[in-house]
């Protein structure tokens, strides 16, 4: 079995440990020597939040379906026990409720609104920005930067940043001959 996913050599010996532990745990000792404190906790957050390991807590956690998949493997069969359908439906209604639990902190790491837009506050810097663009003759560089207290490449980069990418408004300029350009919101 081939894999495309990309993995951390960090991230590999991991989830290689889990996958030889009897019970597809992730222990102290799977972890390198050379990752030690906060960036055990970051490695384990990266591997929690691809779903390549799952469990109630940062550190007692077991890899996933998704874990071995990421190796190339597939999950070994448990040795000659036939799972309770009573165990089975738990895990299944588990791994439910934590991909739920995934997308709505993936969601709050966002900082969307309820129609998935970027969230624009009224009485902000951006939204005197942007209520300044929408006017019907438009503002300059240095109308804005009087109005926000920013410098010119801020203004030219929350153009090409936070209006253009994130926002996605499509943002016009014209120069009349001996006047500074002017910046509008179509």
């Amino acid at each position: 079995m081939t894999t495309s996913i990309k993995l951390t050599d960090a991230q590999r010996h991991i989830l290689e440990h889990a996958a030889g532990h009897p019970e597809g745990s992730v222990t102290n000792q799977a972890f390198p020597d050379n990752i030690k404190g906060g960036a055990r906790t970051k490695v384990i957050a990266s591997l929690f939040s691809k779903a390549f390991v799952s469990g109630v807590e940062i550190f007692d956690c077991f890899i996933t379906d998704a874990g071995y998949a990421a190796l190339g493997c597939a999950r070994p069969a448990p040795a000659a026990s036939h799972p309770d359908p009573q165990i089975e439906a738990a895990v299944v209604a588990s791994e439910a409720t934590w991909a739920q639990e995934k997308q709505e902190a993936a969601q709050r790491l966002l900082k969307t609104g309820v129609e998935g837009k970027p969230r624009l506050r009224d009485n902000s810097k951006q939204a005197t920005v942007i209520e300044m663009l929408q006017r019907p003759n438009g503002a300059t560089i240095n109308e804005i930067c009087e109005a926000t207290g920013w410098q010119a490449h801020t203004v030219r980069g929350t153009f090409a940043g936070a209006l253009k990418k994130k926002l996605g408004l499509d943002i016009t300029s014209f120069k009349d001959t001996g006047a500074s350009r002017v910046y509008r919101i179509l």
